[in-house]
C-alpha cells in the first residue's frame, strides 16, 4: 500500500488536484488506493471532477460507480461523464461563481520587437480561411469571456501597448495596387481602450494614408466616443461580436450588453460608417435556436442591408491550452460542457450540430443575402455547401469575393 501511495502522490503532481475541495481530494485518494488506478486514470478522474465543478453539475461522488473491478468502475465513470458532457446545456438553474465585478489590470507601454502584422492566428489549411491580416495594436483584453483564447497567449492582468506603434504604422510599406483586409481585434478588443496611447489616432491616419486597406475594428464594447467625435475614413469597418443575452450574461463577462452593442452599432451606422456583425461563437444549449433567432430578427428590424457589410458565423473551437486554462480558473462555465470531436486538430461540436446552427442562422438573414457578405469562420470547406448552398474552391477565391464585396459596400477601389 505504501508503494502505491507514493505512486498516487506522484500522479497528482502537475494536475489540478489541489484545486479540488478537500472532500473531493480525499474521495479520489481513497478510491485510488482501493482500486489502484493508473497514472493516466488518476489524471482523467481529477479532470472529470474539476469539469463537473466548473459546469455546476454536482460532484464526482454523485456519478462514481460502486464496483470492485477497476476497469468496470473507470468505464462506467467515463460513460456517466460523457453523458453529462453531451447532453444539451441548460442555463436555467446555472449559478455563476467567482465572476469579477470589474477587471483589475495594469497598463504597460514598451517597445515591441517586430510589428505584429501577420496572418490570423487561427488560420489553417484544414479550414476555409479569408486570409485576414491582423494588427496587434494592443496585447490582452479587459473583458473576461470564458471561451476566449487570448487568455492562453497573454498575461490577462497586464494590458500592453507598443510605444513604437505609431512610427511602425507610418513606416509600413504596402503594395499600392493591392487591396488589404486588416483586423485589429485579435489580440485585444478593438475599441474598449478608446484612444489610449494614441492608438486610434495612429490607426485612423494609417487608414487615410492607405486607401487600399480595409481596416476592421472588432469589438464587444460600446466605446464609440472617438468615432462619433472624429471624421472616419470610409475604408474603416466597425464590427460587433454578438451573442444571445443568455451567453453574454453567463459567459461574456464584463462585456457590453446586447442592447448596448446594438445601440452603438446603430449610432455609427447613422453616421454613415459601414458596420458588420460576427456571431462567433454560436453556442449550443437548450432553446438556443429560438434565442439566436430573436437576435437575428432584431438586426433585420433595426438595420438595413445597405448599412451592413458582413455577417459571419462561427462556433466553439478549442485548442488544448485553452481547455487547460479553463480548468485552472476558479469560476463556473458551461462553455466546455459540449461533445468534443476533432476539427482539424482542434475540438469542436459534431457536424450535425454545426449544420443546424449555421444553416438556421444563414436562412434567417435571407432578406440580406444579395447585399451583405456572409461567411463561415474556421470551418471546413464542405460545411459551406451544407449550410450556405455554395462554397469556395480555395482560400484565395474566398478572400477575393470578400474583398470585392467589402470594397463595393465601402465605395472604394478594389485591386485584385
Amino acid at each position: 500500500m505504501d508503494s502505491y501511495l507514493e505512486k498516487f502522490n506522484s500522479s497528482i503532481k502537475n494536475t489540478l488536484f489541489d484545486k479540488l475541495p478537500i472532500e473531493m481530494q480525499e474521495f479520489i485518494k481513497q478510491k485510488s488506493l482501493k482500486l489502484r488506478f493508473t497514472h493516466q486514470e488518476i489524471k482523467q478522474i481529477i479532470d472529470i471532477s474539476r469539469d463537473l465543478s466548473l459546469w455546476d453539475e454536482g460532484s464526482i461522488i454523485d456519478i462514481f460507480p460502486e464496483h470492485d473491478q477497476k476497469k468496470v468502475v473507470f468505464a462506467r465513470l467515463k460513460k456517466a461523464y460523457e453523458e453529462l458532457r453531451c447532453k444539451p446545456n441548460s442555463y436555467k438553474d446555472f449559478e455563476l461563481k467567482n465572476i469579477p465585478k470589474e477587471q483589475k489590470f495594469t497598463f504597460a507601454t514598451e517597445a515591441k520587437e517586430g510589428f505584429g502584422l501577420g496572418l490570423c492566428p487561427v488560420a489553417s489549411e484544414k479550414t476555409r480561411c479569408c486570409n485576414l491580416l491582423t494588427l496587434d495594436a494592443v496585447e490582452s483584453c479587459g473583458f473576461d469571456c470564458s471561451y476566449c483564447s487570448i487568455q492562453s497567449f497573454y498575461n490577462q492582468n497586464t494590458i500592453t501597448f507598443d510605444s513604437n506603434f505609431k512610427d511602425k504604422l507610418k513606416n509600413l510599406k504596402l503594395e499600392q495596387n493591392k487591396t488589404y483586409h486588416i483586423g485589429t481585434g485579435q489580440a485585444s478588443d478593438s475599441l474598449m481602450w478608446g484612444n489610449r496611447e494614441g492608438i486610434l489616432d495612429a490607426l485612423f491616419s494609417f487608414a487615410r494614408d492607405n486607401p487600399n486597406v480595409i481596416l476592421e475594428f472588432k469589438t464587444k464594447s460600446d466605446n464609440i466616443k472617438y468615432f462619433l467625435e472624429h471624421d472616419v475614413p470610409k475604408n474603416i469597418l466597425c464590427t460587433w461580436s454578438l451573442n444571445t443575452p443568455t451567453i453574454i450574461q453567463n459567459e461574456e463577462h464584463l462585456s457590453a450588453s446586447l442592447d448596448k452593442r446594438l445601440k452603438s452599432a446603430r449610432a455609427l451606422a447613422d453616421k454613415g460608417i459601414k458596420i458588420g456583425f460576427h456571431f462567433h461563437p454560436i453556442v449550443h444549449y437548450e432553446g438556443y435556436l429560438d434565442e439566436y433567432a430573436e437576435v437575428y430578427k432584431r438586426l433585420l428590424n433595426e438595420f438595413s442591408s445597405d448599412e451592413v457589410a458582413l455577417v459571419s458565423f462561427g462556433t466553439l473551437t478549442f485548442i488544448k491550452p485553452v481547455i487547460k486554462q479553463l480548468r485552472e480558473r476558479d469560476f463556473r462555465t458551461k462553455i466546455s460542457q459540449m461533445p468534443f470531436v476533432d476539427a482539424g486538430g482542434k475540438s469542436s461540436y459534431p457536424e450535425n450540430i454545426k449544420v443546424e446552427m449555421f444553416k438556421s442562422a444563414y436562412e434567417s438573414f435571407k432578406p440580406w443575402h444579395k447585399k451583405t457578405f456572409f461567411y463561415l469562420c474556421m470551418e471546413s470547406h464542405e460545411m459551406w455547401a451544407k449550410c450556405f448552398g455554395y462554397q469556395y474552391s480555395t482560400n484565395n477565391d474566398f478572400e477575393r469575393a470578400m474583398l470585392a464585396a467589402y470594397a463595393k459596400k465601402l465605395d472604394i477601389d478594389f485591386f485584385i
